[in-house]
C-alpha cells in the first residue's frame, strides 16, 4: 500500500504544470470531447508507466542493493532539481491533423504516450518501481496520480490552469523527491 500511495502522491504533484498536463489542456480545448480524451490519457499512461515500471523492477534485480540505493538516492535528488525547471509544451508534442485518421481517442493515446516518453513522471515511475520493488502498485499509483492531475485539466480546461499555484506545487514535489533521495542514500526503508 505504501508503494501505491507514495507513487500516487508524487506523480500527482509532479504532473502539475508538466508538459503532459499542458497537452491535456490543449487536447481539451481543441477537441472538446472529455470522455475520449480522458480514456486516451488513461490507456497511454497505463502502457507508458507499465513499461517504466518493468524497467524499474528489472533494475532492482540487475543491480545489487547497495548500488541501487546510491543510484536511487542520487536519482531522486536529481528529480528534485528537475521539478524546479518549468515545462513547456514542445511543438512536436502538439496534436497535428492525426485526429481525422485516428479520432480523438487515438490521437490522445498516441500523442500522450509519446509526450510521456522521458518525462519526469515516467522517470519517477522507473525510480519508484526500483525503490519499492513492487511494479503493479507503483504503476497503478503513478497512473492514478496522472489522472488526478489531468482529468480536472481536461474537464475544466483553461479556467482551471491559471489558478493553480504551479511553482508552489513543484516546490513541494521537489522537497518530497529530495527527502526520498536522502532517505534512500541513508538506507532508510530499504
Amino acid at each position: 500500500m505504501e508503494a501505491f500511495l507514495v507513487s500516487t502522491g508524487i506523480v500527482a504533484l509532479a504532473e502539475i504544470g508538466d508538459k503532459t498536463q499542458l497537452l491535456s489542456l490543449l487536447l481539451a480545448a481543441r477537441f472538446r470531447k472529455p470522455v475520449p480524451i480522458i480514456l486516451g490519457i488513461l490507456v497511454a499512461t497505463l502502457a507508458n508507466h507499465a513499461l517504466a515500471g518493468a524497467v524499474g523492477s528489472w533494475l532492482t534485480h540487475l543491480l545489487g542493493p547497495d548500488v541501487l540505493r546510491w543510484i536511487l538516492g542520487i536519482g531522486f535528488i536529481l528529480m528534485a532539481g528537475w521539478m524546479l525547471i518549468p515545462d513547456k509544451l514542445d511543438a512536436e508534442d502538439q496534436p497535428k491533423d492525426a485526429s481525422r485518421l485516428l479520432g480523438v481517442f487515438g490521437t490522445t493515446l498516441l500523442v500522450f504516450f509519446l509526450a510521456e516518453m522521458g518525462d519526469k513522471t515516467q522517470i519517477a515511475t522507473v525510480a519508484l518501481a526500483a525503490r519499492f520493488d513492487a511494479m503493479v502498485p507503483v504503476v497503478l499509483g503513478t497512473t492514478l496520480g496522472m489522472m488526478i492531475a489531468n482529468v480536472p485539466a481536461v474537464l475544466l480546461g483553461g479556467r482551471f490552469a491559471g489558478r493553480l499555484p504551479v511553482r508552489l506545487v513543484h516546490r513541494i514535489a521537489a522537497v518530497v523527491f529530495l527527502v526520498l533521495g536522502v532517505l534512500a542514500l541513508l538506507g532508510v526503508g530499504a
